[in-house]
């Protein structure tokens, strides 16, 4: 077949070159295709059965030009080969039963949904591939295949033949992608900002002329000034509402992109069509500045879901890019990568632990509050295991290593944070099946509207079919709920609570059961000195200097609880691993420590026993001759606790505590807080558990933490605040961050949430009200187009008045009388 220079690619989009004869046969007709490249991968996608592809893609061009007509040269083959090889396959490949492996791979390529749909199929067909799923929003696929029936290489080979590269998924790589489509929306954000602001400019200059008079010329002159400007604003910053829009309706699925693309689509051919013809209204600002607002509101639900694909990418960042591998005696620094099963690192003090083993050589302190959250580092010995990412605080140690790569724990947590994201509550599948019907029934009642009057009166009934959609254009009520939930967020933002994911207040008003983390949530998250109890005729400022300079160089955080007691450090001290430490002062010999170890030095036998109060924790301070005093040394908790709790459960919240301490001072909290549901000693998978079987029981769950471990829990829980005082990982997978630290924060964004859904019911109401009325006397023609603009921005003023009620928060009712409320 000859093809035109005008003809395009059936598969990829471009333009065939002038004499090219390629074509495919597709759906039983011959397609013309631009090389032998686009033709290979039509008839490999043609022979695989997957012709429904090119029923389902969205727009013409689905390839970007750089992956058109990509075929397999041996250079590619070759480092396709590579990653068959056990030592790359490391950081991106699981084996979750034996014979069976996981691969987690970024697409390159991926332009809609009906990529992943053929890109799920393709794959899915290849022999030996057990399960394959490509997630849309960060271009990830999750690949399962037998080891046994296929290689890795040949499911990139299949990958590839389709016109899509895959790569291993690492963060740098996901990293560039994101960076990409955030370019790409700051560009059509760009665009329409400019045109909006000059269009509004314009617009004016033809509002005064209207009432004031202006000469016909200058009016067409402006007019046509204002087309030039709308025009890459529709047909470039708006694209994206009308290629959804069409893929919708391809889908038989009516969303709220459907009236936006007919309001701005409609708006701007009518306001074009008028300044061709030099007859009847123009709306240029209308058009330019409904697509601005409805690009921001997209801009920052794409900056969500690139937090959420950051979060995982800095989780694993905390395993170390080197470790020294010891061999034959000998230490050599290699790349944490070609670490393996069984070998031994040495981990010097204050490095962090490159990989998952256990203690071989040495003893020491390990820092583990990245993954339990937990301040107190613990006490290590031989044979004791020790995790990736955890830090060694005190001597240096020798660890064999028993999990590398993708099976180390912290691994195994970036997989539980995937899977609890995926889980996630949707409420906006809800709203949207619930526009969909209202969407319907506008368009309904348009067609019914201009069939009519094209038999009463041809000549009016674009304009009054025009009147009808702008009349009925969803902005009130697409309005209703963002501007009320706008008002709310900004509101508590400055009350010291942010609000990162838009359904926080919609699951804040319905929530009914608020569950804490104990360290750093209900408590201060540090070791303080609550109480000394001295022997005999000892002090207690002398028992506390001398504690002070035994601890005056150290780091420990039960060390940091006595440096603001003295500056002067002891001679000789040494640390002795898990016991204490002893030193000279002032000529004599000191201990602090355990109970058993102190004592030693006065040759007397003192146990936790002795201590003044079993529920404490205790450390005795002893010199040479006689025990000096008892330090009771716990995390204090926050000031407003009490207050906020009691408040909670007045709102009628059923509180619980799950830690992953498992100290007496969990119990010691419980009972101050009068906290009766405990779960103490939880890894972050049971913590996942434990919030999960609470929602599938019905529980509306609001889940507040501030360490690493708690990142699957807050990523599973339909509502997450982490503290202003937490990890930034923790912050980044919350729903709220509660900058100020002051729990007392959650009441009041509680009170105002059901506040918020109060006022979002109004504005519905209203926006619903205001349609009902407008409709009829839009389709009667009583209302002209500038006309129902006015009436639709008034709706929306409306709207956005009754949210500003909103910017105050309601005051909280005192919990008895003699308490002043806010």
């Amino acid at each position: 077949m000859q093809s035109s220079t005008n003809e395009r690619c059936f598969h990829c989009g471009q333009a065939i070159p002038s004499g090219t004869h390629f074509s495919a046969l597709i759906n039983d007709k011959e397609q013309p295709m631009c090389c032998p490249g686009c033709k290979a991968v039509a008839e490999t996608i043609v022979s695989s059965g997957l012709t429904h592809y090119y029923k389902h893609r969205q727009g013409e061009l689905v390839l970007p030009p750089e992956l058109v007509g990509q075929e397999l040269p041996s250079s590619v083959q070759d480092e396709l080969l590579l990653y068959n090889n056990p030592s790359i396959q490391k950081e991106f490949v699981s084996e979750v039963e034996p014979g069976i492996k996981e691969a987690v791979l970024v697409i390159e390529g991926i332009t809609c949904a009906a990529c992943v749909w053929l890109l799920e199929h393709h794959i899915a067909k290849q022999a030996g591939v057990i399960q394959a799923s490509v997630n849309l929003t960060n271009h990830r696929a999750r690949i399962r295949w037998k080891e046994t029936d296929i290689q890795l290489s040949d499911i990139m080979s299949s990958i590839y033949r389709i016109g899509y590269k895959g790569h291993p998924y690492h963060p740098d790589k996901e990293e560039q992608l994101l960076e990409v489509e955030k370019k790409r929306a700051i560009r059509r954000l760009g665009v329409a900002g400019l045109g909006m602001m000059q269009s509004m400019m314009l617009a004016m200059a033809l509002y005064a002329g209207a009432l004031q008079g202006i000469e016909p010329v200058y009016e067409a002159f402006i007019r046509w000034v204002s087309l030039i400007i709308a025009t890459p604003v529709v047909f470039y910053a708006a694209r994206p509402f009308f290629v959804a829009a069409l893929r919708d309706l391809k889908a038989r699925h009516l969303s709220m992109d459907v009236p936006v693309s007919i309001a701005v689509g409609g708006a701007y051919l009518a306001s074009a069509a008028a300044t061709l013809l030099e007859t009847g209204e123009v709306y240029y600002d209308s058009v330019t500045m409904f697509t601005f607002f409805l690009l921001i509101g997209r801009y920052l639900e794409m900056q969500a879901r690139h937090r959420t694909g950051r979060a995982g990418n800095a989780l694993l960042n905390l395993l170390p890019s080197s470790a020294t591998r010891i061999i034959n005696g000998n230490e050599t620094l290699v790349p944490a990568t070609e670490l393996n099963v069984g070998d031994v690192v040495l981990v010097k003090p204050g490095h962090i632990i490159p990989a998952d083993g256990t203690i071989c050589v040495g003893g020491t302190s390990v820092d583990e509050s990245a993954l339990t959250g937990e301040y107190r580092p613990l006490s290590k010995h031989i044979n004791d295991p020790v995790v990736g990412g955890t830090i060694n605080v005190e001597n240096p140690i020798q660890i064999q290593l028993t999990s590398v790569g993708t099976e180390t724990k912290l691994s195994a947590i970036v997989r539980l944070l995937d899977r609890a994201q995926q889980e996630k509550p949707k409420a906006a599948q809800i709203a949207d099946k619930v526009a969909s019907y209202f969407v319907a029934a506008v368009l309904i009642t348009a067609a019914v509207v201009s069939y009519a009057w094209w038999h009463i009166a041809p000549e009016n009934a674009f304009w009054i079919t025009l009147s009808v959609l702008v009349v009925t254009c969803p902005c009130a009520l697409s309005l209703a709920t963002p501007t009320a939930l706008t008002a709310a967020t900004g509101t508590l933002r400055q009350h010291g609570l942010l609000i990162t994911r838009g359904h926080v207040l919609e699951s804040l008003s319905t929530a009914t059961h608020i569950v804490f983390d104990k360290t750093g949530t209900l408590t201060e998250g540090n070791l303080s000195l609550q109480q000394t109890v001295t022997f005999g005729h000892y002090d207690t400022e002398h028992a506390l200097t001398v504690a002070a300079a035994l601890e005056a160089h150290s780091e420990h955080p039960i060390a940091k609880a006595f440096h603001r007691f003295g500056a002067q450090s002891a001679d000789n001290i040494k640390a002795s691993l898990g016991q204490g430490i002893c030193g000279e002062y002032n000529q004599q010999q000191y201990r602090l420590g355990k109970p058993e170890f102190a004592s030693q030095l006065c040759n007397q036998s003192i146990s936790y026993r002795d201590a003044p109060d079993q529920e404490q924790q205790w450390l005795l301070l002893c010199n040479d001759q006689a025990p000096i005093a008892w330090f009771s040394l716990s995390d204090q908790i926050r000031n407003d606790v009490p207050l906020a709790l009691k408040q909670l459960k007045r709102l009628g919240f059923s509180v619980s505590m799950l830690t992953g301490d498992s100290s007496s001072a969990v119990s010691a909290v419980a009972e101050q807080l009068a906290i009766t549901d405990i779960i103490s000693n939880a890894s972050p998978q049971d913590k996942l558990a434990h919030i999960q079987q609470l929602q599938r029981q019905g529980a509306q769950v609001i889940m507040v933490g501030d360490g690493i471990n708690d990142i699957p829990v807050l990523a599973g829980a339909q509502t997450s605040i982490a503290m202003g005082s937490a990890t930034d990982l923790a912050k980044t997978n919350a729903d709220a961050v509660l900058i100020s630290s002051e729990v007392t924060c959650l009441v009041d964004a509680i009170v105002l949430a059901r506040k918020t859904q109060r006022i979002i019911r109004q504005n519905l109401g209203w926006a619903i009200c205001y349609n009902l009325l407008a409709l009829p006397l839009a389709a009667l023609g009583f209302v002209a187009p500038y006309m129902a603009a006015i009436g639709m921005s008034t709706s929306s003023l409306v709207v956005v008045g009754n949210a500003l009620r909103l910017t105050r928060l309601p005051r909280r009712k005192p919990l008895h009388s003699g308490q002043k409320s806010r």
